[in-house]
C-alpha cells in the first residue's frame, strides 16, 4: 500500500553506503521508521530533505508482506537554521524529540503530537529567549494530550476548583494526586507534598491548552516559574515512569 503524509525527521542514519533508515513522526500515522535506499546519493527523489528537524513531505510504500517501510520519495517543506547553529537550542528540542519516542505515538493522537512538536520548532527557531524548562513543559503537554494528566482547574478527589489563590492545591507525591486543601486535610497523606498556588495551576492549564509560544510568554515570577516546571518534572515522573539519566529517558 502506497500513502502520502507530513512528517518529522527524528532521525537519520546510514545502513549501506547509499542507503538512509530514517525515523519520522508522521502527521496522520505517528511514528514510523523506514528505509530510503539510495537517499544519500539522489538528488531527485530526496532533494536535501532527510536532514535532522526537516519538515517533509513523503511518499512511500509498505514492502509486500509488510515486513519494513520503504521512502519513495520527500519534498523539503520547512527546515530548520537558527537551530541548527545554535547547540543550545538543539539540546533543547532534542531532549524533547527523545521523550516523543521514549513515550510513542499512536496514530489516534499523530496529529496532535505533530502540531505541538512543529510549533515547538516554530519556537525555538523565532523567538530571542527560550526560558529554561520548556522541555519539561512540553513532556507535560505531551504526555495530558494522550490522556496521562487530568484536569489542573479541579482537585483530583472531590472535584472542586482550585483557582482560590487563599486555598493552593496540594499535590501528594505519595499517591499521585493533584487536591484541595480540604481533601488533602481528610486524607491525611503521608510524604512530601508540593504546594502549587493559584498561578501555578492556572499556568499547567495554559500549557495544556495553548501551544508552545504562550508557554514561553507566561507572566510568572521566577520562583513559580521554577515551581511550574518542578511540578510538571514530578508529575510526569509518577504517572509516566520516564526520568532524564545519562542522555536518555528511562523507565523506573
Amino acid at each position: 500500500m502506497e500513502w502520502t503524509d507530513t512528517a518529522l525527521v527524528l532521525r537519520v542514519g546510514r545502513f549501506r553506503e547509499t542507503d538512509l533508515w530514517v525515523r519520522l513522526l508522521a502527521r496522520r500515522r505517528g511514528l514510523i521508521s523506514a528505509f530510503a535506499f539510495g537517499a544519500s546519493r539522489s538528488r531527485r527523489r530526496f532533494p536535501g530533505c532527510l536532514d535532522l528537524l526537516n519538515v517533509i513531505r513523503v511518499r512511500a510504500k509498505d514492502t509486500r508482506g509488510g515486513a519494513y517501510l520503504n521512502l519513495e520519495e520527500g519534498t523539503l517543506l520547512e527546515g530548520p537554521r537558527r537551530l541548527r547553529q545554535d547547540w543550545r537550542r538543539l539540546g533543547m528540542l532534542m531532549n524533547c524529540v527523545r521523550f516523543l519516542e521514549a513515550l510513542g505515538v499512536n496514530p489516534e493522537n499523530a496529529d496532535d503530537a505533530f502540531t505541538l512538536t512543529r510549533a515547538l520548532l516554530a519556537l525555538g527557531e523565532e523567538a530571542d529567549d527560550l526560558r529554561p524548562g520548556l522541555p519539561v513543559l512540553y513532556r507535560l503537554r505531551l504526555a495530558s494530550d494522550q490522556g496521562y494528566v487530568p484536569d489542573f482547574s479541579a482537585c483530583g478527589s472531590c472535584g472542586a476548583g482550585l483557582a482560590d489563590a487563599a486555598h493552593p492545591g496540594r499535590f501528594a507525591m505519595r499517591d499521585g494526586l493533584l487536591l484541595c486543601t480540604d481533601c488533602h486535610a481528610a486524607t491525611a497523606a503521608g510524604g512530601e507534598t508540593m504546594i502549587v498556588s493559584a498561578g501555578v495551576l492556572a499556568a499547567l492549564c495554559t500549557v495544556q491548552r495553548a501551544l508552545p509560544g504562550a508557554w514561553n510568554a507566561l507572566a510568572l515570577s521566577p520562583e513559580d516559574w521554577r515551581a511550574c516546571v518542578r511540578f510538571s518534572d514530578v508529575f510526569v515522573q509518577f504517572h509516566l515512569g520516564l526520568s532524564w539519566e545519562k542522555g536518555r529517558f528511562r523507565r523506573q
